[in-house]
């Protein structure tokens, strides 16, 4: 079967993708960026489910266009012995397999450990599920919000005396995609310096990828008995940090996290004495005095507007951002200058504008070659690689294999 030449540090490296919705594409589509051969697959007439979910263009699922750039796609009814067959003359060519149904799913089909390792004794196996592939909860259903919220990052997002908020993107897939994406390729690696002529299976758990990013939760509980809470836009950690609202109408974020750009911070504001205040004079007293601290600080940014808050923040080295939509980032002059929004050719929607490939090779960049494929839209080149002819691939269809 032969792949467009591809870009990238993960040049040579082939996926198979039988995973659906977010978190297992993510994963695979990140190895695509930087260069891996990855092959969609998805069942005949539905699809993935992710082409349902808004939005669309004239019927064009638009997420799906990124969630799926750089792979080819063909669909395969993988639940028929007939599909099951053409998967076992897929992997040998493959490194890597990337599936997300729920636990035993694929055992259900004829596709367990033991008969993909028959077929591909080197296969790397990527698992990713909601809850892993043990344990009480393995079978319970759930998506991004569910492990957000069981994850504790739910509890410490929103206004102090308010309900707990969620984001409004399903932030667990992507994170899980980036754990999956890093465990194919920690696998290849381990199997390249180390071989053993057997892939291993990768077991990837939302929840377990959230709680991980959480980092500090656990050991603060664990040794000072702290339960978090919410703060609203209040850094957690360090003060001041907040979304504060400048003299004609925008809100910028701020956060003063080490002492030398709080003292800087005051000076660009003008907080004479601030600095010094015994309240205020380390990072432990600024955080059990946050609140007098952060009114004094939106008192003084109150006075200046956007663009002189800007100026004045940006020539006392203190960071800081606007509050952007996304037409501020499509203007953004840096984001322009590093290409951060590439236009890429895609066959239903012509050019489209979206993210570029992170992060950035010097030797080896990646790149985005094209938008997610159409249903199917690789089914004759890549069975035909394989040998089917053009009637058998007909009799296929007719089946509702392909």
């Amino acid at each position: 079967m032969s792949f467009e030449e591809s870009a990238g540090p993960l040049k040579g490296v082939r996926i198979l993708d039988l995973s659906t919705v977010v978190a297992g594409p993510w994963a695979a589509t990140l190895l695509a960026d930087l260069g891996a051969d990855v092959l969609k697959v998805e069942i005949p007439g539905a699809g993935d489910p992710l082409r349902a979910l808004a939005p669309h263009k004239e019927g064009v699922p638009l997420w799906w266009k990124v969630a799926n750039r750089n792979k080819k796609g063909i669909s395969i009814d993988l639940r028929t012995p007939e599909g099951r067959d053409i998967v076992a003359r897929l992997l040998p060519g493959f490194d890597a397999l990337v599936e997300n149904f729920r636990p035993g799913t694929l055992d259900g089909w004829g596709m367990t450990r033991e008969w993909l390792h028959e077929q591909n004794p080197a296969l790397t196996i990527l698992r990713v599920t909601g809850f892993g592939q043990t344990g009480p909860y393995r079978n319970k259903p759930g998506f991004a919000r569910v492990f957000e919220a069981m994850s504790g990052l739910t509890n410490i997002c929103g206004e102090s005396d308010g309900r707990p908020l969620h984001m409004g993107f399903p932030i667990a897939d992507a994170v899980a995609g980036l754990f999956g994406a890093l465990g194919i390729v920690a696998a290849l690696y381990r199997e390249k310096v180390a071989p053993r002529g057997q892939g291993q299976e990768i077991d990837c758990s939302l929840m377990e990828s959230m709680f991980r990013v959480m980092d500090f939760l656990p050991i603060e509980y664990d040794q000072l008995g702290i339960v978090r809470g919410r703060l609203g836009n209040s850094s957690q950690y360090a003060a001041p940090g907040n979304v504060y609202r400048t003299r004609d109408g925008h809100w910028a974020s701020i956060a003063a996290s080490t002492q030398r750009i709080f003292e800087r911070l005051c000076v660009a504001l003008e907080l004479t004495g601030v600095a010094e205040d015994p309240r205020y004079r380390t990072n432990p007293d600024r955080v059990r005095n946050r609140e007098a601290l952060d009114a004094l600080v939106a008192e003084a940014i109150a006075r200046h507007t956007l663009d002189e808050l800007a100026a004045l923040l940006d020539a006392h080295a203190v960071g800081f951002s606007p509050i952007y939509d996304i037409v501020d980032i499509f203007r953004d002059p840096h984001i322009a200058a590093r290409e951060g929004i590439v236009s890429v050719h895609d066959d239903e929607l012509g050019p489209v504008r979206m993210q570029s490939v992170v992060p950035r090779f010097s030797a080896t960049p990646g790149a985005v070659h094209h938008a997610g494929p159409s249903l199917g839209q690789h089914n004759d080149e890549v069975l035909g690689a394989l040998g089917f002819s053009g009637a058998q691939q007909a009799g296929l269809r007719e089946r509702g294999v392909i």
